[in-house]
């Protein structure tokens, strides 16, 4: 067997800087074909035109100097194409990959807010940077990563005053609290995620509040709803929130539901943890149960179980029995995201658990900007709903028992 194409190491203890130079010196001749691809589209529209001397009216030019972009495997190298114009008319040709002035990939900033929240300061987020992308790393002093949480903070302000006209089917709403070493009172960012007609989830909403209070986030509904946001059919909440008093004054159509794990880790504290296993197991049955009835029945269990011994327990339960079972009036498929407001939870994790140990001290408004950012990295990998194609039914008000739809005939039925 002929051996000619393979290549021979003279150690197979191979240094990793050599594979990642290998991944980089990749990466360079992919930006460049494609840098290559872009420069011939845009000399292909002025194909057929000439100057008066004969020449092509636009040609190929040499490149720019070479620059280094910051990404994910460290700095590489690229060299952007110029054109010339042989006409006397101005004419530039601009990467659309990378554009003019262009240091970081947006795989790299969405980097640096997350090295943030773990409590690197912005002193040392250079040293952190080059470890990670290599010795070459530039752009990442304590002032330069100031400068770019300030566009943030720009960018932010502009996002909170876009238009949003258009359906939002379901919200899901909390408050996030982050310690601040600067401040003396925590910061209680207030989070809205909603659920567009076609099951696309987007980050609606993150602004500073009082403690959760119905003023902060009334003052944050009407300003959504000044920018065009239409009364949802549910929203999935906390229900220690002052938010659902806020959601009855603006949006008084929109029905309630009540996380389960939230509630499930309110019921949890005030039992006994060695009855937490079972008490857990019992509030599963309930928001698990394939029907209303069923759900009644366990809860009605629950109730029959611990109302004796542990009277609290049960007020904290039944005092939301009905708003912790309004998702069964929706499409089935939706209720593994109305239970809970596990959107919001899973995406500012990271800030939930931030470490006191912390050396920076952020602002409020530098935070908020943090999270904003995370937000919009977050937002750009969230699915569609699960059975999206049924929100269009929910929209134009069509009925659903335990997740089914009704047929006009049921529909009759319930309301009689």
């Amino acid at each position: 067997m002929s051996n000619d194409n393979v290549i021979g190491f003279e150690s197979r203890d191979i240094s990793p800087d050599v594979v990642t130079e290998l991944v980089r010196t990749g990466a360079r001749r992919i930006l460049a074909q494609a840098l290559q691809l872009e420069v011939e589209e845009f000399l292909a529209q002025y194909d057929g035109q000439y100057a008066g001397n004969g020449l092509r009216a636009v040609v190929r030019s040499g490149s720019q100097p070479v620059r280094d972009i910051q990404t994910g495997i460290g700095p590489v190298s690229v060299r952007i194409p110029k054109v010339r114009s042989n006409t006397g008319e101005p004419v530039s040709f601009r990467s659309a990959l990378i554009p003019p002035y262009v240091r970081k990939t947006a795989t790299v900033e969405a980097f640096v807010p997350w090295l943030y929240l773990k409590g690197v300061s912005s002193g040392e987020m250079a040293d952190t940077l080059k470890v990670l992308l290599g010795s070459k790393a530039q752009g990442f002093s304590a002032s330069s990563v100031s400068r770019l949480a300030q566009q943030w903070n720009e960018e932010m302000r502009r996002w909170q005053t876009r238009d949003i006209t258009g359906k939002i089917v379901y919200v899901w709403a909390d408050g996030v609290y982050c310690g601040l070493r600067a401040e003396d009172a925590k910061l209680c960012a207030l989070v809205l995620i909603g659920v567009d007609e076609c099951g696309r989830k987007h980050l609606l909403a993150i602004e500073d509040g009082v403690r959760e209070s119905t003023e902060s986030w009334k003052g944050m509904l009407l300003d959504l709803k000044s920018r065009g946001m239409d009364a949802p059919k549910l929203a999935v909440g906390d229900g220690a929130m002052g938010f659902w008093s806020a959601l009855d004054q603006v949006y008084p159509e929109t029905r309630d539901q009540r996380c389960w794990v939230h509630k499930t880790a309110n019921v949890l504290n005030r039992l006994p943890k060695m009855l937490h296993g079972q008490a857990k197991k019992a509030l599963h049955q309930i928001w698990m149960a394939d029907t209303r009835e069923a759900a009644h029945e366990a809860f009605d269990r629950f109730v029959e179980t611990y109302q004796d011994k542990y009277p609290k327990v049960v007020e904290c339960l039944i005092g939301d029995r009905e708003e912790l079972l309004a998702f069964y009036d929706f499409p089935a498929p939706h209720w593994q995201s109305l239970r809970t407001t596990n959107p919001i939870e899973s995406t500012f994790a990271t800030i939930r658990h931030r470490t006191k140990r912390s050396k920076g001290c952020l602002s409020r408004t530098t935070m908020l900007g943090m999270m904003y950012r995370l937000g919009m990295c977050a937002e750009k990998k969230w699915r569609r709903l699960r059975g999206f194609r049924q929100l269009g039914k929910v929209i134009e008000g069509v009925k659903f028992k335990n997740g089914v739809e009704l047929n006009y005939n049921d529909t009759d039925q319930v309301a009689a």
